[in-house]
């Protein structure tokens, strides 16, 4: 077959166990896996993931059309042979099917770092979603109902408002599937709960209706995932909850599902950059929260719950202007904190001591570690400065049209979990550096610290600006050390070799943006 990997038809295989007595035509005959590759052509969009999740589940509506849909990614693995079971309890245990429009097992990791060094568990987080309207989908080990995934409100919402159930007509279905009447009629049977036809017997004899629904002309205007953001899982929960629906937390001991978490600097910066566009992207369209909140059936503590995720980018252009103005305070002779000598000193310190004390005693009631607290304290700040900033940036540019936003695959790496021991780091728990962008905003920050603390220490130990009223106290050196101490790793980096050294082009970008960050200040 001529095919490429950007270009071509769709492709279907019903594969069966050589060892199986059920074969083709026979009652009761199933087969191991059904393989997909939807149709790819250059002049359609294809909506990365979302895309190839709604091909999935309209070849599994002609083929099985089950009312419920496991989705887990590639690197991920059943690690509970009991999984399913625990799942139907879930979606099934409910009086109302409105508490149940999917069952998400939060992520775990195989071959797990000590203390999560790079900061990719949210375990508080999870579990205050879990209380409100429920777990936000996490793209991956989560149970959907089918009903859901098509955007169908609950039958209680729908009764409630209607007087009767009701299901989309025959003239919409035709809308949404064009000349597909296997995917209208399997549609129509699970909106409207009458799954009592007759099972497909011989799965195979679907298999050009499958190709047929896996072409292009379905790519957009289909029930299904969500489409316009990088974070098409997130939109795709909030859509089902806004529709009516609740979700439940499903966390089982062994875990559910194992996956391979991203070590070292990229990977973890590039996925957590990737995760802030899409997020942004979310919070400036028409499926912002706040309006799902008003128009349609998403409680407010739900809506609230999804803003303190979509804020991530704008968080880390707020942040930036706080981690500038200190060592603009050092080095222009200034001062914005109140000095050691003022009362109102002690409230800054207590602020200061409040916030970082309760953030420790959450970690504590995880049954984390200290140094797992202060990994994920460290990082938000890097976080904040590199991903978070440059994906603020890249929808704003976005917006204005001066760029498309690029889907970035997240590179995991081998985990020494896997039977040889075997690994390229020498220590998979250190930082790591590339020639990304994503590293210049958070190296020029550092050195720019770095500047600002040698040259106000000189100020004040050679007494160069004793005059001089109004110049930096106590207050200034110590958040300016805090930054430096939180960006460790770029210290240890700007000195560092091989995969723990920063690039010198990053190094060079880096001198360019602090130099010109010098000038200005000096100007003033």
């Amino acid at each position: 077959m001529d095919a490429k990997r950007t270009n071509h038809r769709a492709i279907v295989k019903v594969i069966w166990d050589n060892n199986s007595k059920n074969r083709i035509g026979e009652e009761g005959g199933f087969p191991h896996l059904i393989y997909v590759s939807r149709e790819k052509s250059p002049g359609h969009h294809h909506h990365y993931k979302a895309g190839a999740m709604n091909a999935l589940t309209r070849v599994s509506a002609v083929m099985t059309n089950a009312p419920i849909m496991l989705n887990v990614d590639c690197d991920m693995f059943a690690n509970d042979p009991q999984v399913v079971l625990h799942a139907m309890c879930l979606l099934l245990g409910f009086d109302d099917e409105i508490s149940s429009g999917f069952v998400q097992v939060p992520q775990s990791f195989y071959g797990d770092l000590k203390d999560d060094p790079f900061g990719n568990k949210l375990e508080k987080l999870l579990c205050g979603f879990a209380g409100i309207q429920g777990l936000f989908y996490g793209g991956t080990g989560c149970f959907h109902r089918r009903k859901a995934i098509y955007g169908i409100e609950p039958d209680s919402i729908v009764v409630g408002r209607e007087g009767a159930a009701g299901s989309p007509s025959y003239k919409e279905l035709q809308f949404k599937f064009e000349s597909s009447e296997e995917l209208k009629e399997s549609t129509r049977n699970i909106i409207s709960g009458d799954m009592s036809g007759e099972p497909i017997v011989d799965i195979s004899s679907r298999i050009e209706v499958a190709k047929e629904v896996s072409s292009c002309n379905y790519e957009s205007g289909t029930l299904g995932w969500a489409c316009g953001s990088m974070t098409e899982d997130i939109l795709t929960g909030q859509r089902i909850h806004a529709a009516g629906w609740r979700s439940a937390k499903l966390e089982t001991e062994p875990p559910a599902f194992l996956g391979c978490a991203p070590t070292g600097g990229p990977a973890c910066l590039t996925q957590f950059k990737r995760w802030a566009t899409g997020l942004f992207e979310i919070l400036i369209s028409q499926n912002n929260p706040l309006l799902q909140s008003i128009f349609k059936h998403l409680q407010f503590r739900q809506c609230l719950a999804y803003l303190t995720l979509y804020v991530w980018a704008v968080r880390g252009f707020v942040e930036l202007c706080y981690e500038l103005l200190v060592p603009y305070c050092l080095l222009t002779n200034q001062s914005f904190l109140p000095k050691a000598s003022e009362n109102c000193f002690n409230i800054t310190l207590a602020l200061f001591l409040t916030y970082n004390t309760y953030n420790f005693v959450e970690y504590m009631e995880c049954g984390l570690s200290v140094r797992a607290w202060w990994n994920n304290h460290r990082m938000q700040r890097i976080i904040s400065a590199s991903a978070w900033l440059l994906a603020f940036f890249t929808v704003l540019l976005k917006t204005i049209g001066l760029s498309e936003t690029v889907f970035e695959v997240t590179r995991k790496e081998k985990s020494t979990s896997d039977g040889n021991g075997q690994n390229d780091e020498v220590d998979p728990e250190r930082f790591t550096f590339d020639a990304s962008p994503v590293f210049i905003p958070v190296t020029a920050l550092t050195m720019l610290n770095i500047v600002a603390i040698t040259i106000g220490t000189w100020r004040a130990v050679f007494g160069t600006t004793e005059d001089v009223p109004g110049g930096p106290g106590i207050s200034e050196f110590m958040s300016c050390g805090w930054l430096l101490l939180c960006l460790l790793p770029f210290v240890r980096g700007l000195v560092g070799k091989g995969s723990y050294g920063i690039p010198w082009s990053v190094k060079l970008k880096a001198s360019l943006l602090v130099a010109l960050f010098l000038f200005c200040s000096n100007r003033n």
